[in-house]
C-alpha cells in the first residue's frame, strides 16, 4: 500500500477516532490503525480555537471526538511497520538515562509516526527490554538520523530543562570517531575547522588521526564546540575527507558501505541534579572494507 493521508471533519459529536479512523480507511484493519494511534500517526485539531488546543497527536483509540473536530491520519506501512535496531542501554540514572542510537534510528518524530525515535522507542520498548519501570521520556539533545551513538533522554521535565541547558551552553564535552577514506593530513590534526553551517559559526577540531594502509583509512577523533545541524559531515567534506557511507555530502556508491560511519562516543558534563562529574564512552568503531 502505498503511503497516504487522510484528514478526516468530525459532523457528529461523541463518536471515537477508531470508530471514524475504521469508516474513512476500510482497507486497513482495525488492529494496524491502532497501532499507528500508538505508534504517532495519528493527530487531533480541536474544534474549540479559543482556549490553547492546537493540533496534537492522539494515541488513544477511544479518545471522543466532538463536531468541528479534525482527524489526520499518516499512514506508510514502511515507516510505521519496519523493524527497528534496538538501542543500547550505557546507563540508566534515574531522572534521565544514556543509550547507544543505532543508524537509521530518529531523535525526532514526524507527522507520519514518532514510534522509531529515541525517546518514544525508549519509552515504549527500551525500558521493558532492559527491565525498568516504566517512566516518561524526553529527548535532550539529537544526533543525525544517520549517525549512532551516544545519546540522552530524560525522565522529566525538570531533567529535561536542566540537561538541555547544558547542551545549549555548551558545557558537555562531545567527541565523534569518523572512518574517512585515505590518509588524513598530520597537519589538519588539531587544527580548527571553522566554516559557518546554515549562516551561523561553527567550530570542529580533528582531536588525532590514525592510518591504516591495509584498509587505507583513517579513523578521526573529532570534538565540537558547537552543534549544527550535519556539522561533522558538512566540515570534512569540505576540506575533502567526506566521512565514508556519507550519501550526502560525499562520494558514496553501492560498493560502498550501508551505514554512515560516524559515531557519537564521548560525552562528559557536571551533572546539574546530583553536581558530580560524569563520564560516558563507547568502544571504537572497527574497521571495515
Amino acid at each position: 500500500m502505498p503511503p497516504f493521508e487522510k484528514h478526516i471533519e468530525i459532523s457528529e459529536s461523541n463518536q471515537t477516532a477508531i470508530s471514524v479512523l475504521a469508516i474513512a480507511c476500510p482497507e486497513i484493519s482495525i488492529q494496524k490503525l491502532k497501532l499507528a494511534m500508538q505508534y504517532g500517526a495519528v493527530w487531533l485539531s480541536p474544534s474549540d480555537k479559543s482556549s490553547q488546543n492546537k493540533t496534537q497527536r492522539i494515541r488513544r483509540a477511544k479518545k471522543t471526538l466532538q463536531e468541528g473536530d479534525k482527524l489526520h491520519l499518516y499512514f506508510d506501512e514502511s515507516i510505521l511497520f519496519s523493524p527497528i535496531s534496538p538501542a543500547k542501554l550505557i546507563s540508566d540514572e534515574g531522572q534521565y538515562s544514556v543509550w547507544n542510537k543505532p543508524c537509521g534510528m530518529f531523535s525526532q518524530g514526524t507527522k507520519w509516526g514518532d514510534h522509531n525515535s529515541i525517546a518514544r522507542w525508549v519509552e515504549l520498548f527500551g525500558l521493558e527490554k532492559n527491565k525498568i519501570e516504566k517512566r516518561a521520556t524526553f529527548l535532550v539533545h539529537r544526533l543525525d538520523r544517520a549517525t549512532s551513538g551516544l545519546i540522552m533522554v530524560s525522565h522529566s521535565k525538570k531533567a529535561t530543562r536542566l540537561l538541555a541547558h547544558l547542551f545549549e551552553s555548551r558545557q558537555v564535552e562531545k567527541k565523534y570517531q569518523a572512518f574517512v577514506k585515505g590518509e588524513f593530513p598530520e597537519k589538519l590534526v588539531l587544527k580548527e575547522i571553522t566554516g559557518s553551517i546554515d549562516n551561523k559559526p561553527a567550530l570542529s577540531i580533528v582531536l588525532s588521526s590514525v592510518y591504516d594502509i591495509e584498509f587505507s583509512q583513517s579513523l578521526l577523533t573529532i570534538q565540537i564546540k558547537t552543534g549544527r545541524k550535519h556539522q561533522i559531515r558538512k566540515h570534512l567534506a569540505t576540506i575533502g575527507f567526506p566521512i565514508i557511507g556519507d550519501r550526502l555530502y560525499g562520494k558514496s556508491n553501492k560498493l560502498e558501505l550501508p551505514d554512515l560511519r560516524l559515531q557519537s562516543r564521548y560525552l562528559f558534563f557536571t551533572c546539574p541534579i546530583t553536581k558530580s562529574e560524569r563520564t560516558y564512552n563507547l568502544a571504537s568503531l572497527l574497521w571495515k572494507r
